[in-house]
């Protein structure tokens, strides 16, 4: 059952990707007015159904920009800050994005007042890691900190869903390919979230005022290794294909190669993330301390995966 309109005002930056669709939707049933900042509004209006009519707001922000940024914040209760990116193109750099655009939020959002800011960061940061991806994604937790000491920090596992580019992305791949190579052998741990998950945990922790100022882990309830995600979209998908194990070394040259042509199936840093497992350390606060059960992949997987099989919906399910 939706809740009522209240007056509480939450912007989300970022809210117009992936995870923010869901996350907006969620919010807009808790009965939130939702601003949503984003680079280009025009495209954003299939956000505004999730709501009732005005609930939903979109404003034009540029996040590397202090006064559109202060705007953006303006009379809100809480602050999301979803930005980020998995490949560098043009001006879209990590560190513009992941610590410089997450150090003006944090301090613009404790200038304006906000109740709350929850940042999202991901599962893997640490300063230990060569990638650039991971290694701003820290820096963007330290600087968060420094400017808004009471802010929540969600560290999300990879995601998936019906608009993901982690199980969809696999079985493009697959439909065009009859051999794929699986980068490091398929060793690296992942530990899969739901998308819809993540959005319910969101609103959990606006909820509830004690998880201010903590770092939560959001990760799926069960690991699986790189290669065992390949062999289960190739089993959703009915393709049967050869898994080639690629070394970390050529897939670093090939990556490094490949970044510079657009739509590239992968990066040379993304080759650098696969060196580390993305799973909880079991340490931290999860979905479950929110009273959330996190949903296994198979169990979400085969309702959206069907698309990619030989003759899609008229392809039986496999057994």
């Amino acid at each position: 059952m939706t809740a009522p309109l209240t007056n509480r005002l939450v912007t989300i930056f970022g809210g117009s990707g992936f995870i923010g669709r869901h996350l907006v939707r969620a919010l807009a049933h808790e009965g939130w007015r939702i601003r949503v900042a984003v680079r280009r509004p025009n495209v954003a209006h299939f956000l505004r159904p999730a709501g009732r009519v005005g609930q939903i707001q979109l404003l034009k922000t540029n996040v590397r920009d202090d006064a559109q940024v202060a705007e953006a914040i303006a009379g809100a209760d809480a602050v999301i800050n979803l930005v980020a990116i998995m490949k560098q193109s043009g001006g879209q750099r990590f560190d513009a994005l992941h610590a410089e655009a997450a150090e003006r939020i944090a301090r613009l959002a404790r200038q304006a007042g906000a109740d709350r800011l929850i940042h999202f960061s991901a599962l893997g940061v640490g300063d230990e890691t060569t990638s650039r991806y991971y290694r701003t994604k820290a820096e963007g937790e330290a600087l968060v900190r420094q400017e808004f000491p009471a802010a929540t920090i969600v560290r999300p596992a990879v995601v998936f869903g019906q608009e993901d580019q982690l199980f969809n992305r696999f079985a493009a791949l697959m439909r065009m390919f009859p051999l794929f190579p699986v980068i490091g052998g398929g060793h690296t741990r992942f530990q899969p979230v739901f998308v819809g998950d993540v959005a319910e945990g969101v609103a959990a922790l606006l909820r509830d005022g004690n998880t201010a100022g903590r770092v939560f882990e959001f990760a799926g309830p069960e690991e699986m290794t790189l290669k065992e995600m390949i062999q289960l979209v190739a089993h959703e998908t009915d393709r049967k294909r050869a898994l080639i194990p690629l070394p970390f070394a050529i897939a670093k040259v090939l990556g490094a190669v490949a970044q510079f042509v657009p739509g590239a199936p992968i990066t040379y840093d993304e080759v650098l993330t696969l060196q580390s497992d993305s799973v909880a350390s079991g340490t931290l606060p999860d979905l479950s301390s929110l009273g959330i059960t996190p949903t296994a992949s198979e169990a979400i997987l085969p309702s959206y995966i069907w698309r990619f099989r030989p003759r899609g919906q008229f392809t039986p399910a496999p057994g």
